[in-house]
């Protein structure tokens, strides 16, 4: 009897610590940030484009559905950094992208129709992402402090994808996903934001004639992410011959990238506005 009693103790604790742990589990998966706000006005007012290559904004339907922008943006700014500390890395940078595109959309809304390019918010003293007006983990920032600060800040994240998740509003930028990003998805969501804008041919493009490399300027401008050794890519060259599938068709050129046979040069930005035709 005294036997039967200790085992059915000894049941029941188990049963209490599973519960216990699966409650603790639920909880932890109910305090990541729910982005779902913001998911929902990227299906209905992105359009992709060019097999998803690239991406228009219907600006016009955003600023219709603007009240709803604002409350996503709200809830961005109600969380305080002991919170934001406690989600796991990819938590952590998936809140930052988002926050970073959202507050670029709503930046847009501001001067939206009358704007060609996001540039012309700026001034000869201050360009728009130098603007603070947005309020975030207990600071009003830029969008360069969510950027340069934070997103790229060496040691955080140490993820030179981002180049390709972040969107400055223009024709010229990486497309604007049709989804929010997240924790969980994150890793997928950034190679595939990589190998759909290197297989754009309109930025980026291998030319058999000049064996170069024609490439868009942000990988100019942030040489330096890709020369750091995240995810193993010390060099351009690098970064360029893991993604050789998407530059191109002909197989010998991962090879020829990766000897430093086949020269960069870097195009010409568009910094028109990235809006629905």
């Amino acid at each position: 009897m005294k036997n039967l009693k200790k085992l059915l103790m000894a049941t029941l604790l188990t049963l209490t610590t599973m519960l216990a742990s699966g409650m603790a589990t639920n909880l932890a998966i109910a305090a990541e940030f729910d982005h779902s706000t913001w998911h929902d006005l990227l299906q209905k007012n992105v359009v992709l484009i060019k097999n998803g290559q690239a991406s228009q904004v219907d600006y016009q339907s955003m600023l219709n559905d603007r009240t709803k922008l604002q409350t996503y943006l709200s809830q961005l700014s109600a969380v305080n950094v002991q919170e934001f500390s406690s989600w796991s890395k990819n938590e952590r940078l998936a809140f930052l992208l988002n926050a970073y595109n959202a507050f670029t959309v709503e930046l847009v809304l501001t001067k939206y129709p009358k704007l060609k390019s996001i540039k012309d918010i700026g001034s000869l003293v201050q360009s728009p992402w130098k603007k603070q007006f947005v309020p975030l983990l207990g600071e009003k920032r830029s969008l360069d402090d969510i950027e340069h600060g934070m997103i790229r800040k060496p040691g955080d994240y140490n993820e030179p994808r981002i180049h390709f998740a972040a969107n400055c509003a223009s024709i010229g930028c990486p497309a604007l996903r049709n989804e929010a990003f997240s924790g969980a998805k994150l890793d997928a969501q950034l190679d595939a934001a990589t190998k759909a804008f290197l297989a754009d041919n309109a930025r980026n493009r291998y030319n058999t004639q000049t064996n170069q490399l024609e490439v868009s300027k942000i990988f100019d401008w942030y040489k330096k992410d890709f020369e750091r050794g995240w995810h193993g890519w010390n060099s351009l060259h690098a970064f360029f011959a893991h993604y050789a599938e998407s530059l191109t068709n002909n197989p010998e050129l991962k090879q020829a990238i990766e000897d430093g046979n086949v020269d960069v040069k870097f195009l010409d930005y568009n910094w028109h506005l990235n809006k629905k035709q």
